[in-house]
């Protein structure tokens, strides 16, 4: 636990006021989730978002400050379509449209891809983290909701997330800082923290600039541990330094480096026990610690016919976990000192470059090709250590079969996962638009792939075997050395009658790719590897504005086809080892509406609303499942069919300080947890309050989040393990936050 005066808290904001400026401009009343006028770059060229015939939300960074939010549980699950498997700090999952076969996170390559400005920041197979970049600095966030893999390949099954990150500007000095200050229910008087601050300098006017950001963000923590005997022990730290250079050395050349570091560190886990509400039990904390560093190269150059870009770079990824397995394993013994436990350690290195030319947007006829290659090399060694087990082994030779301690147990270790993967994708894309007539436009695009997996996975030997009684003295491996290669198209007719409205159909394919098996090699029963899987996407929309755009409206609905579902699976204690079958199929079906209306000159209103089915359309087998698996018909885990977000927003510029109030409010309906279990997430609303006002370049704002404190459910989804165990959302949390602008 970590104590922290107001005064530090306000450090950034006392530097701040130091610093004479023009007055600081009133945003505009625009809520997390309404789609206004904001240029993206997500279909990799500069675009209107209301001109893009995709399902797409972006969320500027105005609107983010305006909202309070910092990382992505304050907003991602507010857009239509998207939900958060809010498990654990660095390695919580987003879901885009119901494709998803936990709560828990996929062992395989994520359903949805996550890049910064263009560059990947998840790598093939299991993530070694994935990286919640704190919203300070960010020019925006871009989610585009259905299958990517024309123009980004793999992991954009179901869609994908664009944190698109400020850079230097020739053109101005600029600043810009912030800091929060707050608490939370059951925080034991720890208060939550945040400073961050950014400076832009030019250093040849128009040409070279640098631009420096760096922050520090402290959540109190709120969960009580008896079995560590503190309280609040779920404290989280994220910490990031991020600095770009860019050189215009002549017109049409532009050169942008930008290295990106952040860490995070939590003190102990956020499950909880779900029958004693803000309390977990465990016998040692489980600290969790992750970290990124990404370093990248673009180049863009004006060619006359287009616009040529060359993009490279190399992320390095840190993780380190402990958990504690409170299970009768060797010894027997299951309390105090003598629980197992153990650290887990992996390290990622992945490496991009990307080459594309693009056509100017003037005249009927619009064009893009481009080739990419990633390679990705990881390593991960987790280990369990039972007290006591090397001797117990030496007392109980019958036990044992006389093998000794030493080969079961050295050092107490009773287990030792070790893998080793090196992934690399090759692909060639392009996309061609040609406007029939000046109110039809038809796009064709389509990917080449080719992949390539080689991994090796070691089972250490120890005794904690594959089943109860069962035990191991020799290394069990598995290796895989796989390729795959195919091509995802993509179809889009658009018609556009008027300025004021546009209607889309497209037709769009996603995959995401195969792998090594977890612990492959440790039963004959399972497959040393696992396939692709593959979306298809079959969706209508329109986006209309009325009312002089004092009413905008986005609707799409869509059906996904999820072939060769990628399903991750556990076997039975007390190991409970996971492994990964390649098995059925399912169906989503749903409706996504996104409105912001101007009820007044100063009230508006935005309402984000999703309808999804998400189910198995035939049988999931499960070897250790009641029954044998899961039947069709069978709901997706964690795919609510109705999620609802909504703002009401308040603005007075004619007063003194332009006040602005803000009421948000969030239901997400309930779904299952995980296949074959009952326990359910969602089922809430949540309501949250801010009230702010802008006096000269600060905007000081007052919020309540979860204004009535609800105990809301997330996930859960080893209930038939051990006792009902999940992660919820954060209590009552208030605090005061400033922002200052040069």
């Amino acid at each position: 636990m970590r104590r922290l005066r107001f005064t530090g808290a306000a450090s950034i904001a006392t530097i701040a006021l130091m610093a004479g400026a023009p007055a600081f401009a009133q945003d505009s009343a625009q809520a997390v989730g309404s789609n206004n006028d904001i240029i993206v770059t997500a279909t990799k060229r500069a675009e209107n978002v209301r001109n893009i015939p995709i399902s797409i939300s972006a969320v500027t960074g105005d609107q983010l400050a305006r909202s309070n939010a910092n990382s992505l549980s304050d907003y991602i699950a507010r857009l239509p379509g998207v939900t958060f498997n809010d498990y654990q700090p660095g390695v919580s999952e987003i879901v885009i449209r119901g494709v998803a076969a936990t709560t828990y996170h996929e062992q395989g390559q994520t359903t949805v891809g996550y890049y910064l400005n263009e560059f990947v920041l998840v790598e093939p197979g299991f993530p070694i983290g994935i990286p919640d970049i704190d919203t300070f600095d960010l020019d925006r966030v871009e989610v585009l909701r259905g299958p990517q893999g024309t123009l980004f390949g793999a992991s954009t099954l179901s869609g994908l997330v664009n944190y698109v990150a400020k850079t230097a500007d020739p053109s101005k000095f600029d600043a810009a800082a912030s800091a929060l200050v707050g608490s939370t229910k059951n925080a034991h008087g720890d208060l939550n923290y945040a400073g961050k601050l950014m400076v832009n300098v030019p250093i040849i006017q128009d040409k070279l600039a640098v631009r420096l950001m760096a922050l520090q963000r402290y959540d109190a923590g709120y969960l009580d541990n008896p079995g560590i005997g503190k309280k609040g022990t779920n404290d989280f730290r994220t910490r990031g330094l991020r600095g770009s250079v860019v050189f215009t050395p002549a017109e049409g050349t532009k050169l942008t480096y930008m290295s990106t570091y952040q860490d995070s560190k939590l003190d102990d886990q956020t499950y909880l026990d779900l029958d004693h509400p803000y309390i977990r039990f465990t016998a040692y904390p489980e600290p969790q610690k992750t970290s990124f560093w990404l370093n990248s190269l673009r180049l863009d150059q004006d060619l006359g016919i287009g616009t040529l870009s060359v993009l490279g770079s190399v992320n390095k990824k840190t993780n380190y976990t402990f958990f504690v397995n409170p299970y009768a394993y060797v010894t027997g013994l299951t309390t105090g000192d003598d629980t197992a436990g153990g650290p887990g350690h992996a390290r990622a290195n992945i490496k991009t470059i990307e080459a594309r030319l693009a056509s100017k947007a003037d005249g009927p006829l619009k064009w893009l090709i481009g080739v990419s290659y990633v390679r990705a090399k990881k390593h991960s060694y987790d280990q369990i250590f039972q007290p006591g087990a090397s001797d117990f082994i030496d007392a109980n030779p019958g036990i044992f079969d006389g093998i000794p301690g030493s080969v079961l147990a050295p050092d107490d270790r009773i287990y030792g996962y070790m893998t080793d993967s090196l992934n690399t994708d090759f692909g060639v894309f392009g996309e061609v638009s040609y406007k029939i007539t000046e109110q039809i436009e038809l796009t064709a695009g389509g990917r080449y792939y080719d992949t390539k997996a080689k991994a090796t996975v070691v089972n250490q030997a120890g005794a904690l075997g594959t089943f109860p009684g069962q035990f191991h003295a020799d290394d069990l491996t598995g290796s895989v050395n796989q390729k795959e290669d195919g091509f995802t198209p993509k179809v889009t007719l658009t018609i556009r009658p008027t300025n004021q409205f546009m209607f889309y159909a497209t037709y769009s394919k996603g995959f995401r790719v195969g792998g090594i098996n977890p612990n492959a090699g440790l039963l004959a029963s399972i497959p040393s590897n696992y396939e692709s899987d593959t979306t298809k996407n079959y969706e209508v929309g329109i986006k209309a504005s009325a009312f002089d755009k004092k009413l905008l409206f986005d609707i799409s609905a869509y059906h996904i086809d999820w072939n060769n579902i990628q399903a991750r699976l556990f076997g039975p204690g007390p190991s409970y080892y996971s492994y990964v079958i390649n098995a059925g199929g399912a169906d989503v079906d749903g409706i996504e509406l996104s409105a912001t209306a101007r009820l007044a000159r100063t009230l508006s209103f935005n309402s984000n609303f999703t309808y999804q089915n998400a189910e198995l359309t035939t049988f999931l087998p499960d070897t250790f499942a009641v029954g044998g698996g899961y039947a069709s018909g069978s709901r997706l885990p964690g795919s609510s069919k109705i999620s609802v977000a909504n703002t009401l927003t308040l603005d007075l510029p004619d007063m003194w300080g332009g006040p602005s109030f803000e009421v948000a409010h969030r239901y997400l309906s309930k779904a299952p947890v995980a296949f074959g279990n009952d326990a359910k997430r969602g089922g809430f609303n949540v309501f949250d309050l801010r009230a702010a006002v802008t006096v000269s370049h600060f905007r000081v704002m007052g919020f309540v989040n979860n204004l009535f404190d609800k105990f809301g459910i997330l996930n859960a989804p080893f209930t038939s393990q051990v006792t009902p165990a999940g992660s919820i959302i954060r209590p009552r949390s208030y605090g005061l936050r400033i922002d200052w602008k040069l």
